[in-house]
C-alpha cells in the first residue's frame, strides 16, 4: 500500500467513511483525482485527492513578476497549485451568493484531501450530447455568472479549512499564458520558430490586451468556466441549478473571462446563436455594463486564451504524450482567428500573419 493511499485510508476512517465503495472517476489535465464513494446507505459522496507535493508553490500576494517567475509556473499564472484550502474557501463564497457549490463534508488540507457532496454527472457537456436543450442551460450559467459579477469582490477568502487569497489575474499572469503559445508550439510542429526578436514582438502586441484585462479585473472569475465543469442540479432553477465544480483556481478578473471560457469552448461546438442570444441575456441582466467596452476586452481576452490553451495542448501532447488533445485545437483555432478580426487586434493578428503560416492556423 502506497503511503498516499495510507494516509486516504487513515482520513476516510475519520470521516466515519471506512466502509463506503470507492470509485475511480476518469482523470483530467491536473495531479488531482477523484473518487466516489458510496455509503452503506446507498448515497454517495465524493474523495478530492490533491497532494500537495504534487505541483510547485502557489502565488504569495507579495512577490514580485520576477519572484513569481523564480518560483514556478503556479506563482506565474496565479493557480491554486491545488490546495484543498483554496476549493473550500472559493466553495464557501459562492455559497453565499446563493449559488451551488459542493458541501464540504470532511477535510484535512494539510494532506490534501476532502470529502463533498456529489452533485452527480449530469455535466451540461453530457446531457446536451444525450438530447437536453442548450439554450436553457447556457442561460443557467449566464445567471449564475450575472450573480457571482453583482457581488462584492473579497480580497480573501474565508473557508472551513484557512483563508485563501483571491489574486488578480495580473498582467504577469495573462501574458504568461499567451507565452505558452511561443513556447509549446515549435516542439509540437518544430516547422515553427519563434527567435528572441519575434518573441520580444509576441509580447509587445499583447501588452495593450493584458493590460487591460488587469485594469478591468473586478469580479470572482471561476478560471475554467465550460460545459465539463457545470453540472445540471434537478429540482433547482436560475443561477443555483447549475451545480459548479473545478473552481479553485478562481481569481479576481475582467468579467468577460468566465464567459468567453463558456460561449468560445475548447471541447465543444457553441453556435454564434447560442452565443449571441447568452451574451444578450447577461447584457440584459446588468444593464449597467457598457457592451461596446467589453466586448471589445471579452474579443482580446478571449484570443489570448485560445493561443495560451493552444499552448497548453501542444504541452499535453509534445511532452506529456496525451494526444487525444490535438483533437481539440482546430477549433482553438478557429476561434482564436475569430477574434482576430475584432477591432483592436491588428498588431496581434498582423503577427500571427508573420509568423505562423497559414497551413498551420487556417
Amino acid at each position: 500500500m502506497s503511503d498516499r493511499e495510507a494516509l486516504s485510508l487513515d482520513f476516510l476512517r475519520s470521516a466515519g467513511l471506512a466502509e463506503a465503495v470507492r470509485a475511480p472517476l476518469p482523470g483530467d489535465a491536473s495531479t488531482r483525482r477523484y473518487e466516489r464513494l458510496t455509503t452503506a446507505s446507498g448515497a454517495t459522496l465524493m474523495l478530492m485527492d490533491q497532494a500537495p507535493a504534487a505541483e510547485s508553490q502557489p502565488c504569495d500576494p507579495s512577490w514580485t513578476p520576477e519572484q513569481r517567475h523564480a518560483h514556478g509556473w503556479n506563482a506565474v499564472a496565479r493557480l491554486s497549485a491545488g490546495r484543498i484550502e483554496a476549493f473550500v474557501a472559493v466553495a464557501a463564497h459562492l455559497k453565499s451568493l446563493g449559488l451551488s457549490a459542493p458541501e464540504i463534508v470532511a477535510v484535512d488540507a494539510p494532506n490534501g484531501l476532502a470529502v463533498i457532496e456529489d452533485f452527480g454527472d449530469a455535466l451540461f457537456a453530457n446531457v446536451i450530447s444525450e438530447g437536453a436543450e442548450e439554450s436553457p442551460l447556457y442561460r443557467a450559467a449566464v445567471e449564475a455568472l450575472a450573480v457571482l459579477h453583482a457581488a462584492p469582490t473579497p480580497d480573501i477568502l474565508t473557508g472551513a479549512a484557512g483563508d485563501w487569497p483571491l489574486l488578480t489575474y495580473d498582467q504577469t499572469a495573462l501574458q504568461g499564458g499567451a507565452d505558452l503559445f511561443v513556447e509549446w508550439l515549435p516542439k509540437l510542429i518544430p516547422s515553427l520558430a519563434f527567435n528572441d526578436d519575434a518573441v520580444a514582438e509576441w509580447r509587445a502586441v499583447w501588452a495593450p490586451i493584458t493590460a487591460a484585462g488587469e485594469a478591468g479585473a473586478t469580479v470572482m472569475a471561476h478560471r475554467d468556466y465550460h460545459a465539463e465543469n457545470l453540472i445540471r442540479l434537478d429540482g433547482k432553477t436560475g443561477a443555483a441549478s447549475v451545480g459548479l465544480i473545478d473552481f479553485q483556481d478562481a481569481v479576481k478578473a475582467h468579467p468577460s473571462w468566465d464567459l468567453h471560457s463558456l460561449l468560445q469552448d475548447a471541447r465543444r461546438d457553441v453556435s454564434p446563436e447560442l452565443e449571441d442570444l447568452a451574451l444578450d441575456h447577461y447584457f440584459a441582466l446588468r444593464p449597467e455594463i457598457d457592451r461596446e467596452a467589453f466586448m471589445a476586452a471579452y474579443a482580446g481576452l478571449a484570443a489570448l486564451n485560445e493561443a495560451r490553451i493552444l499552448g497548453i495542448f501542444a504541452r499535453l501532447i509534445a511532452r506529456d504524450a496525451k494526444p487525444k488533445y490535438a483533437a481539440f485545437m482546430p477549433r482553438m483555432w478557429a476561434h482564436l482567428n475569430a477574434n482576430l478580426k475584432a477591432p483592436g487586434l491588428e498588431a496581434v493578428a498582423g503577427w500571427m500573419d508573420r509568423h505562423v503560416p497559414e497551413d498551420v492556423h487556417r
